[in-house]
């Protein structure tokens, strides 16, 4: 179940993010990303979180709680995701516990929406669920940007499922350099 895309409001600012576009939990994680040597967060106040929200096409309002609640559900997806299902499972099942899937029928056929308790946790429970059906579709595609000095997390869609990189034109460009000095200086 992906959220479904609303017609949100003008954002109020640029996305600074160097990838964007990945799946909602992933471009969650992508909300710290490294530039110039310096981990940069997106997410340090409700103005960042509304270019979150905007870019994901998520109808919630950019309040305090709900940026609170997309943080501690970041840093359990982290967990999971830069070490293993053990390290963040109880705690994303936490942040799912504040919402549910309710399955109807609608002209079209059938169909489920989300449900909370309180709205804050709308955006954080919607990653938490799609990381989960990242899980079940296909778990060996999540991956981590292997460039050493990035943080940033994609899902390769590749045909093959062998892309290494979060963007070839940045970190593995970068990698195919610092290759081709190291054999350079080596001759």
């Amino acid at each position: 179940m992906s959220p479904a895309p609303s017609a949100p409001s003008a954002s109020p600012a640029p996305d600074p993010r160097p990838l964007t576009g990945e799946p909602l939990s992933l471009d969650l994680l992508n909300t710290r990303w490294m530039h110039e040597g310096t981990v940069r967060d997106l997410l340090t106040d409700t103005a960042g979180l509304a270019v979150w929200l905007h870019a994901n096409g998520l109808d919630f309002p950019a309040r305090d709680a709900t940026l609170r609640h997309l943080l501690h559900t970041r840093d359990a997806l982290r967990a999971i995701a830069d070490g293993s299902l053990e390290d963040g499972a109880d705690r994303v099942d936490a942040v799912l516990a504040h919402g549910r899937v309710r399955v109807t029928l609608t002209p079209q056929g059938p169909g489920e929406s989300p449900e909370f308790g309180d709205a804050a946790w709308g955006p954080a429970w919607l990653a938490a669920r799609d990381y989960l059906e990242l899980l079940t579709t296909a778990p060996d595609r999540i991956r981590r940007c292997a460039h050493t000095a990035c943080i940033l997390h994609f899902f390769d869609t590749s045909r093959n499922g062998t892309r290494r990189w979060c963007s070839m034109a940045a970190c593995g460009n970068r990698a195919k350099a610092s290759r081709h000095y190291a054999r350079t200086k080596e001759s």
